[in-house]
């Protein structure tokens, strides 16, 4: 690893680099340990209200029944991600203009930034809900569902849709927090967001009447409701926040054309190079729901589930990351944000090479947990955690350095090099085997995997080679 040192640097001017607040009396380790401590809480809670929603789904029945109930919630789980794609554009623009911003000083682009981010996140979730109203039916057709998953995936995604607007709004808002080097205020939203998620839910398919019995369409309300308390939280929190760091002003909050297109212009590559991942992977789910497997979709979202604990370090790791690449090219140095990479890159691979040697061993109790007394779902997702510890390294190569290319504002450059690799493997590969029949779940998972290992080199090169720091913002 590298050896800690103090965040001063001096810029290609002779001039000294010194980060603000808190950050910038600490080593180059203890900064990416303090912005990564909170996220990965975050990311924690997240992961509890996701597998908590599977706890429930995996209770609501028994039999075929339960069968269709987790086929429809994977696919109301991959209709989830498609809700945050331009949202998570929006968010990824704000970070990266944040903490250019504060970085360089500028508080008030940071300010503004936050009040255009705001309305963009929750105009990027009106355009999702939209968007799902419509195609809905036409997708779970697509899929191929049973009769009876259909049911249950079509009230599921339609009531999930009402959250984007408010989710929206409240990642911009996070992202633009993190950006700034506060990691503690979106942890504390999403604690709410979380709790109230969990309880309503519970609450709406468990309880007594007349709050319980709505299966799965409680499960997607208490996310709506879940999102709705958190939104509120870190807005009010900003509000009555007295310290140092951002701030609602007039001036942010009402329209400025200019700080909006700086934000779409870094976050629409990510939109298409995400949409894109989206609809390459809808092609994945949709051979996997044709398989001769009964079951084979609600295994595969076991796995998934449970290979989203790895995710946990991983994705906190690289907000911290993200966030310090951005600040010390504001300020100047590119030998810092460098290191901030490689540091975190290294710790990250080991974080998820732990997680995937968990699955290893774990796998039988997980897939147990998740599914209790199904032995169908046991034998279909138990080699998948096998081949999802294998990949981890190469997993958390992918999400540190796109990551932290993304926040230095290289989305362009992510955008065409992920949706190549993702392109071959994921549609071109899957579709020749497929159509000879020559796939299987687990063979699934493992072309999945050799995308992600084929990724991880290239990304490792384009590190390497530099240009991502001269990204534009």
């Amino acid at each position: 690893m590298d050896q800690p040192r103090i965040s001063v640097e001096v810029s290609e001017r002779g001039e000294e680099i010194r980060l603000g607040g808190k950050l910038g009396g600490m080593t180059l380790v203890m900064q990416v340990l303090t912005l990564a401590f909170w996220p990965l809480l975050e990311q924690i809670l997240a992961f509890f209200v996701g597998t908590t929603d599977l706890l429930i789904a995996g209770r609501m029945a028994a039999g075929e029944e339960r069968v269709a109930i987790l086929d429809a919630m994977a696919l109301g789980g991959y209709v989830g991600w498609f809700i945050y794609i331009f949202q998570g554009a929006v968010a990824t623009g704000v970070m990266a203009l944040v903490s250019r911003a504060v970085g360089a000083r500028n508080f008030k682009l940071a300010d503004m930034a936050l009040g255009q981010g705001l309305w963009l996140g929750a105009l990027a979730g009106v355009a999702a809900y939209l968007v799902l109203q419509i195609s809905t039916l036409p997708l779970i057709r697509w899929m191929g569902l049973s009769p009876a998953a259909a049911i249950h995936a079509e009230a599921y995604i339609l009531m999930l849709a009402w959250s984007g607007p408010v989710a929206g709004a409240m990642l911009a808002v996070n992202a633009a927090l993190r950006g700034s080097g506060d990691t503690k205020t979106p942890f504390l939203a999403m604690v709410v967001v979380n709790l109230v998620n969990i309880g309503t839910s519970v609450l709406l398919v468990f309880g007594p009447k007349p709050f319980g019995g709505m299966g799965v369409e409680g499960i997607a309300l208490g996310t709506v409701i879940g999102w709705s308390a958190g939104l509120l939280t870190v807005v009010v929190i900003l509000a009555l926040k007295k310290t140092e760091g951002l701030r609602w002003t007039c001036e942010g909050l009402l329209f400025h054309g200019e700080t909006m297109l700086r934000i779409w212009r870094i976050g629409i590559p990510q939109a298409i190079e995400i949409a894109g991942m989206w609809m390459i992977q809808s092609y994945g789910l949709r051979v996997i729901s044709n398989l001769n497997n009964e079951g084979a979709l609600g295994a595969h979202f076991i796995a998934v589930r449970l290979e989203s604990m790895s995710y946990l370090p991983g994705f906190a790791i690289a907000a911290a990351a993200a966030a310090l690449t951005g600040q010390y090219l504001g300020a100047g140095s590119k030998e810092m944000a460098v290191q901030a990479v490689r540091f975190s890159w290294k710790l990250s691979v080991f974080m998820m090479a732990f997680m995937g040697l968990c699955f290893v061993i774990g796998r039988s109790w997980l897939i147990g947990l998740l599914a209790p007394g199904s032995e169908l779902h046991a034998e279909l997702a138990t080699p998948l955690l096998v081949v999802c510890a294998f990949v981890q390294p190469f997993f958390a190569t992918c999400i540190i350095l796109k990551t932290t290319m993304r926040g230095a504002g290289a989305t362009k450059l992510v955008m065409s090099w992920a949706f190549s690799s993702m392109l071959f493997y994921r549609i071109g590969v899957l579709w020749v085997l497929s159509h000879l029949g020559w796939i299987s779940l687990t063979g699934v998972w493992v072309l999945f995997g050799l995308d992600l290992v084929t990724q991880a080199a290239v990304f490792t090169r384009l590190h390497f080679k530099g240009k991502w720091l001269d990204a534009k913002v």
